[in-house]
């Protein structure tokens, strides 16, 4: 099965990613379910969450399910098997020289993708993606032969790659499609009214290299959720706590802004935000968090749900665009992650420098990393 325009992230409900008020398993198996009722019928799943965990829950929430149903969508990448979790920074990716050599990949990358669906009781993923590589996952031709094998032998029809967790990655992705454009069939990047650098940046490349895109955090945090306000309250191991101060109070104005556009076409502001990805070419599905947020008065995580699964088929105009791009421009709003003219030292797994390769890359897409992919907001 292809992956469809609305996708289900197991990031959603807060078990794994310590999003807001976790739901019980009971709950989010159940979640699931509805998902899939209401025509939410892509599933993706990282190997890392929980250690596995994730992917056994999901299993469960699926079985029974025909399997040509829905699309499954797997990713892996950090090495939980063999190495220790490095506090904050999580797990170390299979291709830290440190773990293993690059003869030992392949054996590597089957063996965590015949565990992935052996936990998800399944015996193929429709998409299997390269989760935050670090800079060999890029650029190595060893990964991707590898990978390819895993197709050959039918353990995934489509192959992606899923840079993060963090913003940016731009020159590293654009130059992984252009050396390995053939091999990949999706890439999954932030991307949303709000946050429209620097993914956007990539599209170009995506659509020349015929890799269709997945857009993650269309919610922006959950600000199109509308039902995070300033004073609202995060867990201490929420993920938003990294956003920079002010970044709330800063989005809820402009979201007052497009509300007229979303009102012209029936559409709630999660809805437009999932129009506007569409839009994007070569966007062709969105995912973004379904949570249930802490406190009184916001949101039943059900009702972002079936919001989701309804978005009606709508086109913005142009005019429509241009006042969402003003209002939603982030130019130079966070340090980026991945190639950096500021990195100068040995590479670490989300940060190295811009090489002689890397700024031709730029040169060849008219990317100026002085100018696009400079922190400027300081």
């Amino acid at each position: 099965m292809e992956v469809t325009r609305a996708a289900f992230g197991t990031w959603n409900g807060g078990r794994f990613m310590n999003y807001g008020q976790p739901l019980s398993e009971d709950q989010w198996i159940q979640f699931v379910r509805n998902a899939h009722e209401l025509g939410v019928r892509t599933f993706l799943t990282a190997d890392v969450y929980g250690n596995g965990a994730a992917d056994s829950l999901l299993g469960r929430a699926l079985a029974g399910i025909p399997r040509n149903s829905y699309c499954l969508v797997g990713l892996i990448g950090h090495d939980f098997y063999a190495a220790r979790r490095d506090g904050a920074k999580g797990f170390p990716r299979f291709t830290d020289p440190r773990i293993r050599s690059a003869t030992d990949y392949g054996s590597y990358l089957n063996m965590a993708t015949e565990k992935a669906l052996e936990r998800l009781q399944t015996d193929h993923f429709d998409l299997l993606m390269l989760h935050n590589p670090d800079l060999i996952g890029y650029g190595s031709d060893r990964v991707w032969n590898e990978l390819a094998r895993l197709k050959e032998t039918q353990l995934t029809n489509q192959l992606g790659v899923a840079p993060g967790p963090a913003n940016g990655f731009t020159l590293d992705l654009i130059l992984c499609l252009e050396r390995f454009g053939p091999l990949i069939d999706w890439a999954m990047i932030i991307l949303n009214p709000f946050e429209p650098w620097p993914g956007s940046l990539v599209l170009p490349a995506a659509t020349a290299h015929n890799v269709k895109v997945i857009s993650r955090v269309v919610d922006f945090g959950g600000i199109f959720n509308d039902d995070v306000r300033p004073g609202h309250v995060f867990g201490p191991a929420d993920h938003r706590t990294f956003r920079p101060n002010g970044w709330i109070e800063t989005a809820i104005p402009k979201l007052d802004l497009l509300r007229p556009i979303a009102e012209r076409h029936g559409l709630t502001p999660l809805q437009l935000a999932c129009t506007w990805c569409w839009q994007q070419s070569p966007v062709q599905s969105v995912v973004p968090t379904l949570i249930q947020e802490v406190g009184d008065g916001t949101k039943p995580i059900e009702t972002k749900l079936r919001e989701l699964a309804s978005v009606p088929s709508v086109i913005l105009t142009d005019e429509e665009l241009d006042l969402i791009e003003r209002v939603g421009d982030n130019r130079g709003c966070m340090q980026l992650k991945g190639a950096s003219l500021r990195h100068n030292a040995d590479p670490l797994p989300d940060q190295w420098s811009v090489s002689a390769e890397l700024a031709s890359v730029a040169q060849r897409w008219n990317i100026d990393p002085d100018r696009d992919l400079a922190y400027t907001h300081a």
